[in-house]
Parts: structure tokens; sequence; C-alpha cells
């Protein structure tokens, strides 16, 4: 754990994992503690993971929720860079933190080496997912003892009906097998969310999807995205509409892989990223 100065003062924190190459890891959540990705299924032995707590996250506390702010986030990523003094990083993010990367890419664009989005969030480019698009997957995993519940939840929430624990019933369909594994990184998961930090990560301004998608379409650097094809966080048909907007991307899609896909296949997770980045 290292500790380095963000633009505004603010002390924020780092995990350091693995040797080789160094690559900045953002956490989804939004606002979750990075400690959910662990080392990513392995990704460790094959390149140096530099596992960023997002301001008020983790061991990176703060008070002050305006600046959890997505688009305000994108200056500790970049002060994080000049703390490792690189010229160019390589970014890996996952789920709601693939808005954050995609905010840096078009700010700092000269600053990306590669671009990794793992099962990612949609939300600063303005892709929305329609809800048939998540009935897809559900039918797709129908022969699983947990379709009757997903089903039913799913329905009540597509009609504005939705409760807290409808919203928990789905979750077995968020992960590709959900066994005791998936369990268990659920269950930890659940005290590692900063509710409130999440509220202003996508507050009012937060998001301007035309000049990103724009900036995104000129961006050189190279990108992978990795969806599942399980997932019904964030469907592949999502995550293939995103790949479309670089003009260097690659989908790679993990078949019966959920949101989390370094836990369902730990060794293709490694291969396929490790491969790319180097």
């Amino acid at each position: 754990m290292s500790d380095f100065i963000a633009f505004d003062g603010t002390r924020l924190t780092y995990h350091a994992l693995g040797e080789g190459n160094p690559v900045i890891v953002l956490p989804g959540g939004p606002m979750q503690d990075s400690a959910y990705l662990g080392d990513l299924g392995g990704l460790s032995s094959r390149v140096r993971l530099i596992r960023l707590d997002l301001r008020g996250t983790g061991e990176s506390p703060t008070t002050d929720l305006a600046s959890c702010r997505c688009d305000r986030l994108v200056e500790d990523v970049e002060a994080l860079r000049e703390q490792l003094g690189l010229d160019r990083v390589d970014l890996l993010a996952h789920s709601a933190g693939t808005n954050l990367a995609a905010l840096y890419a078009a700010r700092y664009a000269e600053r990306v080496g590669a671009l990794v989005l793992v099962t990612p969030s949609t939300y600063a480019v303005g892709i929305t997912i329609s809800p048939d698009v998540r009935r897809a997957v559900i039918e797709r995993r129908k022969g699983e003892p947990w379709y009757g519940q997903v089903s039913a939840a799913f329905d009540s929430i597509a009609a504005g009906e939705g409760t807290v624990e409808d919203w928990e019933a789905l979750v077995p369909f968020t992960y590709g097998r959900w066994d005791d594994t998936a369990r268990a990184h659920h269950a930890a998961g659940e005290f590692q969310r900063n509710p409130d930090a999440a509220e202003a990560y996508a507050a009012e301004g937060a998001f301007s999807p035309d000049s990103t998608r724009a900036a995104l379409g000129a961006l050189g650097a190279t990108v992978l995205v990795l969806a599942g094809d399980h997932d019904l966080s964030a469907p592949e048909a999502a995550a293939a509409e995103l790949a479309d907007l670089f003009p260097n991307a690659k989908l790679v899609t993990l078949a019966r892989g959920g949101h989390f896909p370094w836990l369902d296949d730990p060794d293709w997770f490694t291969e396929t990223v490790a491969s790319f980045l180097a």
C-alpha cells in the first residue's frame, strides 16, 4: 500500500501487486474498494497491477463528496500517473470504472498507452441498454436453477415496481457461475461500497456523452473490450457498441462469462489481457 497526493492536496492510496509493466486499475461499483478485484485472477503474475482506491473508498477517505464526481476523479488518475513517473500509462478498468477510464482517455489521450475495459458500463458515452437486451441474457440461462427468481425479479424491475429484494434476486446472473466463490465475492462486496460517494460519482454534470464519444473516436491507443455472454449487468451487445466507438478496439467475449470474468476463468482472463498488453 502506497500513498500519493492528488491535485487538490487529498492523500490517496494505491495497492501495487506483482512485477512487470505497470497497469493502473480502476475499480467499479461505482465507488467500491479496489479489494474486490484481488489480483484479477492471477494477472499480477504477468504485469504489475496498480490498484487505485478512488477517493471515498478503501484507504482513500474523503469528506468532500462533490470531489467524487466521475469527471473530477480524472485528475486523481493523472496525479497517480505522475507519481509513478510514467510518460504513458496502460489502464484497466472494470464495470463503472470504465466510465472514469473513458473520461481520462478523452482528456489525456496522449498519456494512454493501452486501454482494457472489462465488462464495461457505458454511461459516459451515452449507450443505453434496453430491457429486451437484458431479457435475452436471462433467457440464455433458462436452464439454471436461479432462472425463475431472476426472471420474476427482472419483470418487476422493468415494470418500475422493483424492490430491494428484486435487485438482490438478480445477483446470481451477474456471475458466470453462482457457486461458493461467487457467493463469497458478492458478500464481501456488500461492505466495500460507499453509497454516498456512488451517488456523487454520477451526479449532474459528470458526463458529456457527445464530447466524450468524439474524443474517443480519435484515440490513437489500442483498446481491448472484454465481455461475458452470461453477464446481465453489462451485456455483450452494449460492450460491442462501446468497442465500435474506438478506431483501434478489439472485442473479446468469454463464453458463459459473467460480470467478473477473472473469477469465471482466471487463466483465460490472465492470458487474454496479458497478451494484449504485451
